[in-house]
């Protein structure tokens, strides 16, 4: 893998870097245009271990090789009314990791893992984990994996559709929830391909 221009460039990457590769709302496809950004910023291991699922710690992520990460999440106009198949939110998160290999681990052995091993879990704010189905997904430079992740609640059913993919040692992640149980796998595909090029060209300078 270091032989690869690209994946060399990814070295002089450094966390300040991430914030540049996150899309902004000017950057998003045509389904989320318009939505306004809700939250942005860095994100550590004991934010990343305080949000995950129950057992998660910052030294698990360490040892999984990453170093830091940042995100930008998009959620719709007040105008918008909450209803079965309205998108509630979009977000791309870039994460560093010390090398490739540990982007790879990362996606097999917590990403996908984790959601698995947690079905049928509460997830906090009176939510379960009802399903975790894998995606296919395609048209990436490197390794990439969907799923879909059905939740449900006091308030109803919550689908998420994500995508990981791997750019030398970046993580790139694109993100959209649901209301309802639907399926955004083109529209994420969308978001994660926009990223995966952005991420590109910070690291490749141009």
């Amino acid at each position: 893998m270091s032989a690869n221009p690209l994946w060399t460039a990814t070295y002089r990457v450094g966390e300040p870097d991430l914030e540049d590769m996150t899309l902004e709302a000017a950057d998003l496809p045509d389904d989320l245009r318009g939505y306004q950004l809700a939250r942005s910023g860095p994100l550590d291991n004991a934010e990343m271990a305080e949000n995950g699922f129950k057992g998660s710690t910052a030294d698990r992520f360490r040892n999984a090789g990453r170093i830091g990460g940042f995100m930008r999440e998009f959620v719709p106009t007040s105008d918008v009314s909450p209803a079965s198949g309205v998108n509630f939110v979009g977000a791309t998160v870039v994460h560093l990791f010390e090398s490739p290999d540990q982007v790879s681990g990362w996606m097999s052995d917590v990403f996908v893992k984790d959601f698995e091993d947690n079905v049928g879990e509460s997830v906090g704010s009176g939510q379960q984990l009802i399903s975790v189905n894998r995606l296919d997904v395609e048209g990436f430079y490197d390794e990439a994996v969907g799923l879909h992740v059905l939740q449900g609640g006091p308030a109803g059913l919550l689908s998420s559709t994500v995508i990981d993919f791997r750019v030398g040692r970046l993580l790139g992640v694109a993100f959209v929830g649901a209301i309802g149980e639907h399926r955004r796998t083109t529209l994420a595909s969308e978001l994660a391909l926009a990223l995966e090029k952005r991420m590109v060209q910070v690291a490749l300078g141009v």
